[in-house]
């Protein structure tokens, strides 16, 4: 096949789609997504037929695999393969026969592309236009304001461009994500005007200095703190460079720092008991709030963002946000059903858990409600019986999951107990499923005494 057929198929989702659509006949067959049943040791692949002009009948064509089995989820496999699917199907619509010379059709194809390119220059330079018109003062000339465009951008305030990142970024995250940002670029607003009051402008900046302050965040703090901010600073900065306002995203040149994991205690069975007596009689609020950690196995911020109205009764199930989804839905298991108060005169719209009652108005954010309850956990139960450090509120989830995980074990293998286990947990993959159970000891071998002796 011409080389061009594949420049076509594999290109993103988000390229410009050429226009001349032909309506369907009976040439080729609709192209497929091969899945291998989900199964992402095999290959997946892209495929279709069409029609042999020698011998009239349909013939299966070369099967289109691209860069999808690089991925190792099937979401991102699926996601890859639907863009080909996609792409296959208008080629054929526009007249492309693999058994024929398609000479004519790529030509069209090159005419189309760099029309499309001369239209988004054009847009470019108005859009360039206003830009620069909007960051100059009203005495520069017409002639200053119609600079080349790099110095130009340039010359924009880096406060200036900041708020425009941060204005991007406000559409495409979460309102905790970008709160996340906004304190991380105002510190480091802060930093430049204290260290580097010279540095006010884009072209001031370099990678030097970007090392200079995560440096310091470093010595400060902790290398996962610097990290998160080097995260969280290239992605402002890299919409900023997308969008032409910057030359280099220095930050994304600067590697991360290797980081020691968390560490989050499995509770043994006395301390759970002592824990769960004290709160009954002290704090049935963070007992619930801990019960769902370890019963449902959400997250606690998963738990600080549930409403009332998220609990279906009827069906017995929880629909929250999760980490890696915008909408997940687990069953809402019976003993922890039973711990629950009636929800039915509530209203819907009311968080479920607040500093002082099930149910009720609180008008705060998630990392703040987060925080709220990790300092509670410290004060009524670290302090109480002396904790070490690596006993946390994400501990309780940690244990549910080795109990569920033993239990299963006992009689099942262990790749049975995995696969029952990852379809609980909500794990995307059995290797993540793994890694987890690894780093946790969810399961210890026996006593191997014997093999010593």
């Amino acid at each position: 096949m011409p080389t061009y057929f594949e420049s076509f198929i594999f290109r993103d989702e988000n390229e410009h789609d050429l226009e001349h659509d032909m309506s369907v006949n009976d040439q080729f067959s609709n192209p497929k997504i091969y899945t291998a049943n989900g199964d992402i040791t095999k290959r997946w692949y892209v495929y279709f037929s069409y029609r042999n002009p020698n011998t009239g009948k349909l013939e299966r064509m070369k099967n289109i695999y691209g860069k999808t089995n690089r991925y190792k989820t099937k979401e991102k496999r699926y996601q890859v393969l639907s863009t080909y699917r996609k792409n296959l199907l208008k080629l054929l619509k526009q007249g492309y026969n693999p058994f024929e010379d398609n000479t004519t059709l790529y030509e069209r194809h090159q005419q189309e592309a760099q029309k499309v390119q001369n239209k988004k220059l054009e847009e470019d330079k108005v859009v360039d236009t206003i830009l620069i018109t909007n960051t100059k003062k009203p005495s520069e000339t017409v002639e200053q304001q119609t600079q080349p465009i790099e110095d130009t951008v340039n010359s924009l305030s880096i406060k200036e461009a900041l708020e425009l990142g941060l204005k991007l970024k406000s559409k495409i995250v979460s309102n905790s994500t970008f709160a996340d940002y906004k304190g991380k670029i105002k510190r480091f607003r802060n930093w430049l005007e204290s260290n580097h009051p010279d540095v006010t402008h884009c072209q001031h900046l370099n990678k030097k200095i970007a090392s200079e302050f995560l440096n310091g965040i470093l010595i400060n703090s902790s290398p996962r703190n610097r990290n998160n901010y080097r995260t969280e600073l290239s992605s402002v900065f890299q919409v900023l460079k997308e969008n032409e306002i910057i030359a280099e995203n220095y930050f994304m040149q600067i590697k991360k720092l290797k980081t020691k994991a968390e560490i989050h205690k499995v509770y043994d069975k006395e301390t759970l008991d002592k824990i769960y007596e004290h709160l009954e009689k002290n704090d049935p609020i963070l007992l619930l709030f801990i019960k769902f950690l370890g019963i449902s196995l959400m997250r606690p911020v998963e738990i600080c963002r549930l409403k009332v109205g998220d609990i279906n009764l009827k069906e017995r199930t929880i629909q929250f946000k999760a980490k890696n989804k915008p909408l997940k839905t687990k069953i809402l298991p019976q003993m922890l059903l039973d711990e629950l108060p009636d929800l039915s005169k509530m209203n819907k719209e009311h968080y479920l858990f607040t500093p002082d009652k099930i149910g009720g108005e609180w008008d705060t954010t998630e990392t703040n409600k987060r925080g709220y309850f990790t300092n509670r956990f410290k004060q009524n139960v670290k302090d109480e019986f002396n904790l070490s450090r690596e006993h946390t509120l994400y501990g309780f989830r940690h244990t549910y999951i080795s109990k569920i995980y033993k239990k299963l074990r006992e009689t099942n293998s262990p790749n049975k107990a995995k696969s029952d286990l990852m379809f609980i947990t909500g794990h995307s993959t059995m290797k993540a499923l793994e890694f987890y159970l690894r780093s946790i000891d969810a399961e210890l071998p026996e006593d191997y005494s014997h093999l010593l002796q």
